[in-house]
């Protein structure tokens, strides 16, 4: 009985501290002065006639060409900041994951690897030996994907 009165007394006392620092925190904002009115004292620039005659625009940005190495660069890249974070390095990785985790629990144990594994293993071993000679090998490289012309 004793701890619960100690407790209830200290929990009214917490309540009431937390009360008395969010009124004093809401008076203190109250008090701040409204913010000033920023006067531009710069002119506004003339608006351009209707028909701009001889005119001549400012010329178009050219486009420059990215290198190879740039290009697989940005793809992991994808906010432009010219650093690749762990998060868009591996990002480009969960689809492969995907398909490796059978079970869908978002953890590869050694038998959906092995599974794998094997699968690929088979597939390229084309006469059945239980070894890859360097023409079966090859077959178990990514395949390149054709990027699609633009029908601009």
């Amino acid at each position: 009985m004793k701890g619960l009165v100690v407790g209830s007394t200290a929990s009214l006392a917490l309540v009431g501290l937390g009360l008395f620092w969010w009124q004093g925190r809401a008076q203190v904002e109250e008090g701040a002065p409204p913010p000033m009115a920023v006067q531009s004292e710069a002119p506004l620039p003339e608006v351009p006639p209707v028909d701009p005659g001889e005119a001549i625009g400012p010329a178009p940005p050219e486009a420059t060409e990215l290198t190879r190495e740039q290009r697989r660069f940005f793809r992991y890249d994808r906010n432009r900041d010219w650093r690749i974070t762990r998060t868009e390095m591996l990002s480009t990785r969960s689809n492969a994951f995907r398909k490796l985790d059978r079970d869908g629990n978002n953890l590869l144990d050694f038998e959906e690897w092995a599974v794998a594994t094997v699968d690929k293993f088979e597939g390229a071993d084309a006469d059945g030996d239980n070894e890859l000679a360097p023409g079966e090998f090859a077959t178990t490289a990514p395949k390149r994907r054709k990027k699609p012309r633009c029908a601009c």
